[in-house]
């Protein structure tokens, strides 16, 4: 009896402690989950950065007002330059060489300006902007900007980059007008666009992918394949080389290619309406802040600096440029004021990011005074008809601003200094800062624009003469291009 108990009392003793073990086991996977999911997660991917939708908003407004520079600031400004019976074809140059432009930086401009490739041109990776939106995940390609974690949307970089492609080849048409076939100009552009404007944008300015924001060694191992002006450390803020000593030499090269217009030095040739040249001047002035400040890619205070420097240089070399003609002519004027804002404009936009107040101030009064010379004494030494002072104003002057870059970017002489510490997405304020060092490279920057451009405008030139000709017959030319081109008048009477 004794050991049947005992037998008993072993197997009711198992039975619970398998229970228990049971119960133990069903509850294995419960306390495991739980387990993980108290434990942290060591191995979860870091989330992309996100877009800030301040910095957004700000490019595409700044996107906005650099189209407006040209169509219709650009236009207005040319087109009150000319003679009346020209008025129209000079509007209507700048409003059809602004959107063929833009169709071709989407095609493969954009591409060969910015994606990866050799010292002078980008490859094809973004043909057709290819690359910067997948329809299937809804999902959009980021481009980097100057900060850590924060980037934008590579299509808008495309776009915003777009429109200064595209001002830039409308301001050499200033150049040569009222003498050039509107045919012969739209081959022109897309020829001097794909070798001069693209590479040298590509020497110049470097895109930048969103990985650049973690890892600085991304950075450098990318900014050893960037383009040639780039890695010599070239400063350029919004475009002194890329767009205003580029076509200004396409232009002086351009005007004397075509040859003098038909009366020049003999007959009257002043300007037929300066107040519509007046209003887009102003409108230039207010879509330059899109232009310099837009540059920053960024809400930030670089593009504040860039925002209080366009201000400010543009006004001083309104004051400088018509103080120099109430000194040097008599009397100032309108079309001179006019002409100073966009002086300090083109000096000040290599150096708006780039510089302190300082050099604002020396930028614009320079630059007022330098351009006021290079449409009067150097014009006449050049023996160019270069119709609306392309060559004066624009070449001249961003080769000031890109030298005075130079200097002023010194932070003993108030400026930010360079590079961007791409760490922690500051601008470093370099103790040993090497100004004549600096000068001596923004000069070599500034050569190596001036040469590429006049060779391809000069060779492209050629080749549209030899194909269908640059200039209209002298009896269009005297009744007028707005008549003989496109058959509508500016004014009726």
């Amino acid at each position: 009896m004794k050991k049947l108990i005992a037998v008993v009392s072993m197997l009711a003793l198992f039975a619970v402690a398998g229970g228990a073990g049971a119960k133990d086991k069903d509850k294995a996977p419960e306390k495991a989950a739980a387990e993980a999911k108290a434990a942290p997660a060591k191995a979860e991917a870091k989330p992309a950065p996100a877009p800030n939708k301040g910095d957004v908003a700000w490019m595409l407004t700044s996107t906005a007002l650099v189209l407006m520079m040209s169509v219709p600031a650009l236009a207005l400004f040319y087109g009150g330059m000319v003679r009346s019976k020209n008025a129209l074809s000079m509007m209507m140059q700048v409003f059809v060489v602004f959107s063929l432009v833009t169709v071709l930086w989407c095609i493969y401009g954009y591409s060969l300006a910015f994606t990866e490739g050799n010292a002078y041109f980008g490859g094809f990776d973004r043909l057709f902007l290819n690359g910067t939106f997948d329809a299937a995940k809804g999902e959009f390609s980021m481009a980097a900007t100057f900060s850590k974690n924060t980037p934008i949307p590579e299509l808008v970089f495309v776009v915003f980059q777009a429109t200064f492609a595209a001002i830039t080849c409308c301001l050499v048409l200033g150049a040569f007008a009222e003498r050039a076939k509107f045919s012969a100009v739209l081959l022109f552009i897309t020829l001097w666009f794909t070798f001069s404007y693209l590479p040298i944008a590509h020497m110049v300015w470097f895109w930048m992918g969103p990985d650049a924001y973690t890892d600085p060694k991304v950075v450098d191992a990318m900014n050893a394949k960037a383009g040639l002006l780039w890695q010599w450390g070239a400063l350029d803020f919004a475009g002194g080389t890329v767009v205003h000593i580029n076509s200004g030499v396409a232009g002086l090269v351009g005007a004397y290619v075509m040859g003098k217009r038909i009366g020049y030095g003999k007959e009257a040739m002043a300007p037929h309406n300066v107040t519509l040249t007046m209003i887009g001047a102003a409108l230039l002035w207010t879509g330059w802040f899109g232009f310099n400040a837009g540059s920053a890619l960024e809400a930030n205070g670089s593009a504040a600096l860039a925002f209080t420097n366009t201000y400010l240089a543009t006004a001083c070399a309104v004051l400088s440029w018509v103080l120099g003609e109430a000194i040097f002519k008599g009397k100032p004027s309108m079309l001179g004021a006019a002409s100073g804002a966009v002086a300090g404009l083109v000096a000040i936009t290599p150096a708006a990011g780039n510089v302190g107040i300082p050099g604002a101030f020396v930028i614009g009064i320079g630059a007022g005074l330098i351009c006021l010379w290079g449409v009067n004494g150097l014009k006449k030494l050049l023996g160019a008809d270069d119709s609306l002072d392309v060559f004066g104003v624009h070449a001249l002057g961003g080769i000031f601003g890109a030298l005075m870059t130079g200097i002023f970017n010194s932070p003993s002489l108030g400026g930010p200094s360079f590079p961007v510490d791409w760490a922690t997405g500051t601008m470093t304020a370099a103790k040993d800062y090497d100004i004549w060092g600096q000068f001596i490279i923004q000069a070599k920057a500034v050569g190596v624009t001036i040469v590429w451009s006049a060779v391809v405008a000069f060779i492209a030139y050629k080749i549209v003469d030899m194909i269908i000709g640059l200039r209209v017959p002298e009896e269009e030319e005297r009744e007028g291009l707005d008549v003989t081109s496109h058959g509508e008048a500016a004014y009726r009477i």
